[in-house]
């Protein structure tokens, strides 16, 4: 970071940020399994509803500011963010499909990201009051109580979730997996790692900063984490925000889940 751009309290921001997911959150649950506006965009298709916009609207208000950049899946991209010290990176409703089916598996995922990693994180589960909080360096909680991956250095009877093709791939080679039940959100299903739910979360190519960077930190800082193929920590805020296949689990696993994947790799893509 640039020596002119003032020090801020990682404490007081997570708290700032505490209060500005919850509040996202309730504004999305004004309009949950409700009657609203929903429309596609992008070429393959991807939901967006009114909520979306009005929580990302909320966000931007409680949070953006001098020396930061915006990332959103829901705002244009603005190229500033490349040169800000310090960027949010948002998903005002992670899991739409869900939210618009009427499950409870969506959040509202914010990560503060510096020199391309996450240094704060929130992910808030609404409908099914979950406040996930980290700070890099500072631990992971759920509602209060600290976070940790489960134990284990090997993927016999692990429970895994991601695309099926993937748990399939997997399954072959380690029969006793449990393929656990899709979850819409993509963070809350790297977040379920974090606490020990789930001992592996596989991810399919093309996902985006925003899905992925409050859960990195939380995975991390419960113990665990969450890389490529090539069994490198994710960066973000780059230009094109968009990652390749990946993997979160524990830290002592990591190597053999890795491992598998890139066999599979060839065939899958």
């Amino acid at each position: 970071m640039p020596a002119s751009e003032p020090a801020i309290s990682l404490a007081a921001e997570r708290e700032r940020l505490a209060l500005a997911v919850q509040e996202a959150g309730a504004l999305a649950l004004t309009f949950f399994r409700k009657e609203f506006k929903r429309w596609t965009k992008g070429e393959g298709d991807s939901p967006v509803t009114e909520a979306d916009i009005a929580a990302n609207e909320l966000l931007h208000a409680r949070l953006s500011g001098p020396g930061y950049g915006w990332l959103s899946e829901e705002s244009e991209n603005d190229p500033a963010r490349l040169t800000a010290p310090r960027v949010w990176v948002v998903d005002p409703i992670d899991g739409t499909r869900g939210y618009i089916a009427g499950r409870e598996d969506w959040a509202v995922s914010v990560a503060m990201v510096e020199d391309g990693r996450p240094v704060l994180a929130a992910l808030f589960a609404p409908a099914t009051s979950e406040l996930f909080l980290a700070t890099a360096g500072g631990g992971a909680t759920r509602n209060g109580a600290p976070m940790q991956v489960s134990a284990g250095n090997n993927l016999v009877e692990a429970r895994a979730a991601g695309p099926m093709r993937r748990l399939d791939a997997l399954a072959k080679r380690i029969p006793s997996i449990q393929k656990m039940p899709r979850v819409h959100s993509l963070a809350l299903r790297i977040a379920r790692v974090a606490t020990g739910e789930l001992d592996a979360t596989l991810v399919g190519p093309s996902s985006h900063d925003w899905d992925l960077a409050a859960a990195d930190l939380l995975v991390h800082e419960a113990g665990g984490i969450v890389t490529a193929l090539d069994g490198r920590p994710l960066i973000y805020n780059r230009p094109d925000p968009v990652h390749s296949v990946l993997a979160a689990t524990g830290r002592e696993r990591h190597a053999m889940l890795i491992e598998l994947m890139r066999a599979d790799a060839s065939e899958l893509g």
